[in-house]
C-alpha cells in the first residue's frame, strides 16, 4: 500500500498533531489517524498538505475524545 518512507511520514505527522493528546485519549488519535490515512490514500503525501488536515481532524474530534 505505502512505502516505508510514506509510512514514516504519516506516523510523524500523526505524532506531531497529537502531541497534546493524552495517551488514554485513543479516540482522538484514531480519528486524526483515519483522516490522515484517507488523505494519503487520495494521494496527499506531503507534510505540508497533511499537517492542516491533521489539525482540522483534531479540532473536529468530539471533546470527550480530547
Amino acid at each position: 500500500m505505502f512505502d516505508t518512507a510514506t509510512i514514516a511520514l504519516l506516523r510523524a505527522v500523526l505524532d506531531e498533531m497529537c502531541e497534546s493528546v493524552l495517551g488514554r485519549q485513543i479516540g482522538a488519535r484514531t480519528h486524526v489517524a483515519s483522516k490522515i490515512l484517507e488523505a494519503a490514500t487520495r494521494g496527499e503525501v506531503s507534510r505540508e498538505r497533511l499537517r492542516p488536515m491533521g489539525r482540522d481532524a483534531l479540532s473536529q474530534a468530539p471533546k470527550m475524545w480530547r
